[in-house]
């Protein structure tokens, strides 16, 4: 100890010892704030630091050894080595930035132990390369010890000075400590070193083209001082604006807090007690700042609460889980509560130390009052409504997925981790599928359809829509989009809701026997492909379906064999649809569809799927039906604007094909609508006709075969239309039925043939043909009546004709009407015999008056020998059931005299008179 003491005091010039002292500690001072830099700093800034604080301290621990080496007087010239003088350096600043590294890289104790190593035998290494520097006439000799003791002590203070500079607190005298460690450890490193060392004069000769003269050393070094002290100043300089502001961030970060009043958000010590206090935590619960802080935050729990440990316990579980957060009473100041929701974060410094927590505190009392009346209301929900949220997620514009919620990944049930940020709309629909339905084939099926759909709805700006899948669950979905073509969506499951909602709605609007939607549901879903198809330049096709002799089906099997060909037919539809295809049933036979397409292809493949559902066998108690069915196409926006056109247009194209033998798909044509226009203006037209005295009556004739005489006449109705003349009655009876003019015309009739009929001065009957319509209708018998009532006419002078197809639509019906009517009087005549499929079963179901043998009989009776015994035949049957035969048709005299020789009752037609209008004078002439 007292040699180093005289080495240093007697050897060197203290002056400059004070000097290199001074640079030391400066040197130190700045390597460290550099360390402390890269501590705070990551990735290639942290290297910055990390080089520029080995630099640093590298030079100015070496300009320490060099100006000490300066002051150190051995008795003899000196000079020093150029390449060994830089190499020293090179030592230095190696050395230094080891240890600075090592210092962040590894953990605390092996940190500080490597680095203080590094740096005290790195040091080492350089004074000793210094040492070797120094030229003179004469040799060096080293002493063992003190060499060992310079090393030590070089390490030891380089392990202390590491140590505390992690841990130096925020004091003058804590952030000086480590400077002045590290400074000791040079300064001890060096003089130990140099007290250890003997010269020894010799004669060597030295060679001045390859020293270093001290002047020039001097100069150097005062350089290399110079930078450090400039580096050093720029450092501190940069850490102070730093800190500043981190100060003022600070300070505003408060200010913001302080501003705060919907919240309370203050701090808590490590114990629990408040150390600060904002003003929404003043008008929460009472307390100014001064009345508050240093108490303990449990004096805001209820006494209860804090028997069983609910304050310690929250702090305790943020700081195992991170986190508490809780609803709860708490109480302000003035003893009232209310509810609250709390936040409790934990603080930690920068070494891991806790220094705090975090509290914040929402009054919710008005959302817990909201929950409570729910819960009063629905008496049901409890704990299940508090977790109930939506999904959100949001897609950047390339459709990739930006983030989402748990909630979301919940609703779909999507296997865990297999949904993340970066993958595609497409194949996270494709995952949703295969999670949740058996059938890969099925599955990529629905996904397909399910994404094209969405994005449709997506890109068109749709807002809202409700999606169903096979999982069973309704999800609505709403839609945000975003500025740079993204767009935010929120997930809903309300599945239950719907369930409830389509209890009602389901009667309203679908079809009570095939469960399939009605004509409303039909029009709406319309409307809605419609809208989409406008926003995505799509198209929209109508088909309307008429099933083929369907009527024959209720005839030959009866009506409740039809309804189950409609369920079965209905089933295999739905079947056949696909997401995104819609059909319903209108009633009786009818049905329809929907598609919004973009190629042709998608809509033939869907015409095909719905022919093969409707063509084919359908095997009813026992029995095999074929079915078939017409269908009519119309296309949104080419063949209509609207809902109405298209369904009216895909009727029009389906009865073209309904009439067609070989072509059962007709697409609409322009014409269809001009002929549909055509009738429309002539059935606007056919029920003005009475008010416009348009129709008048004509009459045929009906005679005895045997004698001549006149047994009556067939009333004829005749339409002579104000701009288009006389219209055929084949052109506009068909037209009447269909539009519901036939009930008002029919009375009509009655009503004028009876006046007419009453006026004549005979009694000759007249026969009034009664449509299926007007014989469906619940009081015909009593119109029938009120006219003879009316008009005056002998009942027994009216005879009505009905076809039996008028019977076959509803027999049951018919028949009560046709016994009503028969019981005013009135007698009953079958019209066009032996054209229907049942003729003899209407015979036995009701006694007729007459019978009227179809006049397509008497058109082949001279040349078809079958024909003629078929009219042999029912003049047979009527003789047997003594009913009165008529042939109509007669036009020829054969024909007359073949009936004649059957022995034929009547006979009508062109041969014995045509139809004519006719008054009271050509009565009595006929007569």
């Amino acid at each position: 100890m007292f040699t180093v003491l005289t080495c240093v005091t007697e050897q060197h010039d203290l002056t400059l010892v004070g000097l290199a002292g001074l640079i030391c500690f400066l040197a130190s001072h700045c390597a460290l704030v550099l360390l402390h830099r890269a501590t705070l700093s990551d990735g290639a800034v942290r290297w910055v630091w990390l080089v520029t604080a080995g630099a640093a301290g590298g030079f100015g621990i070496w300009a320490t050894h060099f100006i000490a080496m300066l002051a150190y007087d051995p008795g003899v010239v000196v000079g020093y080595h150029a390449g060994l003088t830089l190499v020293s350096l090179l030592v230095a600043i190696v050395a230094t930035t080891a240890a600075v590294a090592a210092k962040i890289a590894f953990d605390r104790w092996v940190a500080n132990v490597l680095a203080g190593v590094l740096f005290g035998v790195g040091i080492w290494s350089m004074h000793f390369a210094g040492m070797l520097a120094i030229e003179f006439p004469g040799e060096i000799s080293w002493d063992t010890g003190f060499v060992t003791a310079s090393v030590v002590l070089g390490v030891a203070f380089s392990v202390a000075a590491f140590r505390f500079a992690g841990r130096s607190g925020r004091s003058t005298l804590g952030k000086l400590a480590p400077t002045v460690l590290l400074t000791l450890g040079v300064v001890a490193l060096h003089f130990t070193a140099m007290a250890g060392i003997t010269v020894i004069p010799g004669i060597t000769a030295l060679n001045p083209a390859m020293l270093l003269s001290p002047a020039l050393m001097a100069v150097t070094i005062a350089a290399v001082t110079f930078s450090l002290l400039a580096a050093g100043f720029a450092a501190a300089i940069f850490a102070v604006r730093s800190q500043a502001k981190t100060a003022g961030a600070e300070r505003n970060f408060k200010l913001l807090v302080q501003g705060v009043t919907d919240y309370a958000i203050y701090m808590l010590d490590p114990d629990g007690k408040v150390s600060n206090w904002n003003a929404g935590a003043e008008r929460a619960k009472g307390y100014s700042a001064d009345e508050i802080v240093g108490k303990d935050f449990s004096l805001f729990y209820s006494e209860e609460d804090r028997r069983k440990g609910l304050p310690q316990r929250a702090l305790q579980t943020a700081r195992s889980e991170g986190k508490f957060e809780a609803q709860g009473w708490r109480y302000r100041k003035d003893g009232s509560s209310f509810w609250a929701h709390v936040v409790i974060d934990p603080i930690y410094d920068k070494a891991g130390e806790l220094i705090g927590y975090a509290k914040i505190t929402k009054d919710n009392s008005k959302q817990k009052a909201d929950a409570d009346r729910i819960e009063e209301i629905t008496r049901n929900l409890d704990v299940a409504l508090e977790n109930i949220g939506q999904g959100i997620c949001m897609f950047d514009r390339d459709e990739r997925l930006l983030l989402c919620n748990k909630r979301y990944l919940e609703i779909f049930r999507f296997p865990e981790g297999s949904v993340r940020p970066g993958m595609v709309y497409r194949e996270i629909v494709d995952i949703g599928y295969a999670a949740n339905t058996e059938d890969p084939g099925e599955a990529a099926a629905r996904a397909e359809a399910h994404y094209t759909r969405n994005m449709a709805l997506i890109r068109s700006g749709a807002g809202s829509a409700v999606h169903k899948y096979p999982s069973g669950i309704s999800i609505q979905q709403n839609v945000n989009m975003l500025p740079n073509g993204g767009w935010v969506v929120t997930f809903e499951d309300i599945t239950d809701r719907l369930k409830s909602e389509e209890q009602v709605a389901f009667l309203a609007k679908h079809d009570g026997l095939t469960g399939l939607p009605n004509r409303l549901q039909f029009g709406e879903s319309v409307s809605e492909e419609m809208m989409i198809a406008d926003r995505v330049r799509g198209n929209v096709a109508v088909i309307g379906i008429d099933l083929d002799k369907f009527k024959e089906i209720n005839d030959q099997h009866g009506h409740g064999t039809g309804d189950k060909v409609l369920v079965e037919l209905a089933r295999r539809l739905d079947e056949a649809r696909q997401e995104g295809e819609f059909i319903a049933r209108f009633g009786g036979d009818e049905f329809a569809a929907t598609k919004r397409f973009d190629e042709l292809s998608a809509l033939h493949d869907f015409i095909a799927r719905l022919e093969g559902a409707l063509t084919g066998t359908v095997t009813i108690d026992g029995f095999e039906i074929k079915t078939g069915a017409s269908l009519g196409v119309a296309v949104y926006p080419s063949d209509a604007a609207g809902v109405d056109g298209l369904l009216a247009n895909a009727d029009l194209a389906m009865y073209r094909a309904k009439q067609s033998l070989l072509q059962k798909v007709c697409f609409y044509e322009a014409a269809m609508d001009e002929h549909a226009r055509r009738r429309r203006s002539l059935a606007k037209d056919l029920w003005a006709s009475i008010d416009r005295s348009q129709l008048h009556l004509h009459y045929q004739v009906q005679k005895s075969v045997r004698t001549g005489e006149i047994t009556g006449y067939e009333v004829l109705l005749r339409w002579r239309h104000h701009e288009r003349g006389n219209i055929p009655p084949m052109d506009f009876i068909g037209l009447a039925e269909e539009c519901g003019a036939i009930l008002p015309i029919g009375e009509w009739v009655l009503r004028e043939a009876c006046r007419e009929a009453a006026s004549w001065n005979n009694s000759h009957k007249i026969a009034v043909n009664l449509s299926p319509i007007q014989l469906g209708h619940a009081d015909m018998a009593v119109v029938i009546s009120e006219i003879l009532l009316e008009t005056g006419l002998n009942p027994r002078r009216l005879e009505i004709e009905i076809t039996e197809s008028s019977i076959i639509v509803d027999k049951d019906k018919a028949l009560r009407t046709m016994r009503q009517i028969k019981a005013l009087g009135v007698s009953i005549a079958i019209d066009d015999f032996g054209t229907g499929y049942s003729s003899l079963e209407t015979l036995r179901s009701f006694p007729f008056d007459k019978i009227k043998l179809d006049k397509s009989f008497m058109a082949e009776v001279e040349t078809s020998p079958q024909s003629k015994a078929i009219v042999r035949a029912i003049l047979a049957l009527g003789r047997s059931l003594e009913v009165p035969v008529l042939a109509e048709g007669v036009e020829t005299q054969a024909q007359l005299d073949t009936l004649l020789e059957e022995q034929c009752d009547e006979a009508q037609g062109y041969l014995l008179g045509k139809p004519q209008a006719m008054g009271e004078p050509v009565v009595e002439k006929a007569a």
